[in-house]
């Protein structure tokens, strides 16, 4: 049996879920549902525990930007020091 629900989306969030939702023939409904489904399928402890990358893949598109982590301290101070030799 369904139940009703309201939820808040951004709304560019919300355009591309539709998008998407209507390529692969399913409701944005069943699109969420599944979402949840999968987020609820296992005992996440948290967000950072979910394996996020395979349904931020299904709903993501465009080309991929890997941004490059700043350098860490140690990283940084090692190769200040050899540059100087």
């Amino acid at each position: 049996m369904d139940a009703k629900l309201t939820l808040s989306f951004d709304q560019e969030v919300v355009k591309k879920a539709k998008k998407y939702a209507a390529a692969n023939n399913i409701s944005l409904s069943r699109l969420i549902e599944h979402l949840l489904t999968q987020v609820t399928a296992k005992e996440y402890k948290s967000l950072e525990d979910f394996p996020i990358a395979d349904w931020v893949s299904m709903v993501s598109e465009g080309d991929i930007e890997y941004k490059k982590a700043k350098p860490s301290r140690k990283s940084s101070k090692e190769e200040f020091y050899s540059s100087k030799k």
